[in-house]
């Protein structure tokens, strides 16, 4: 079982890792909220991979599902970004 420490930890690292940055820059690229949080999930979900070594033993589900999660709000984020700051 995680502990409360864990997950808050999980969370923040997400959030000031890939899933929260790049997925707030990849949200401001476009203004399709579907896709905007389609490519925010894929970044967690990537990253989930490539820190764990790109093997499935290693990947623990609830990190899988905190940075997809973070990605696809980071993103969404970014692309309500766009829509309020963009003028043309």
């Amino acid at each position: 079982m995680i502990g409360i420490l864990d997950l808050l930890g999980t969370v923040g690292g997400n959030i000031l890792s890939f899933p929260g940055i790049l997925g707030l820059a990849l949200g401001m690229m476009t203004r399709n909220w579907i896709l905007a949080a389609a490519m925010g999930g894929a970044v967690g979900v990537a990253e989930t991979f490539l820190f764990a070594g790109f093997k499935l033993a290693e990947v623990q589900m609830i990190d899988l599902a905190i940075a997809a999660l973070v990605g696809v709000l980071a993103s969404s984020v970014g692309c309500a970004i766009r829509h309020k700051g963009a003028t043309v």
